[in-house]
């Protein structure tokens, strides 16, 4: 894996001197790399994972969907389609029951729902979904979530 990039993935957030100094290289030679990296269409972007609970105003969900795959595009071109919804964070091809998942966002139930309903299942092509509300993060993009101890969870101790 290229150095640069494993830097970025698995350490906290480099200036490019600082990222010279830990791989023995100049500032020019990583910024040089970065670009590459954005040319290849490896490094996509920059940004900050977030506690989902941070921000209680936004319901996230995951649902499924199964489409009926193109003669031409297979399963790309709906897929593509779909993925330009703002709504979708993510939309990835997977196997078993469903052939997409996504991960949506929006403000309140209903107007996932209402997404559900008025975008996603009456696109020609979309055969059914299942919707499944994210109810609590443990842990976001290998980041685990820590949570004091309220202390009424705590068990009662006996003497």
């Amino acid at each position: 894996m290229n150095p640069v990039l494993k830097l970025l993935l698995e350490g906290e957030p480099l200036s490019t001197e600082q990222m010279g100094e830990v791989l023995g290289m100049s500032e020019t030679e990583i910024a040089v790399e970065l670009e590459k990296l954005k040319d290849e269409g490896i490094l996509l972007g920059w940004r900050p994972i977030i506690n989902p609970e941070f921000d209680e105003d936004v319901v996230r969900a995951v649902i499924e969907v199964k489409i009926s795959p193109e003669r031409e595009g297979g399963f790309d071109r709906l897929a593509e389609r779909i993925s330009k919804f703002d709504r979708v964070e993510s939309c990835y091809l997977m196997s078993g029951a469903y052939d997409l998942m996504l991960v949506i966002h929006a403000e309140n139930l209903k107007r996932i729902a209402s997404f559900v309903f008025e975008k996603l299942a009456t696109l020609e092509g979309v055969v059914s979904t299942a919707t499944h509300f994210m109810l609590k993060a443990y842990k976001e993009q290998g980041y685990t979530i820590a949570r004091a101890a309220a202390a009424e969870d705590k068990p009662p101790v006996s003497p």
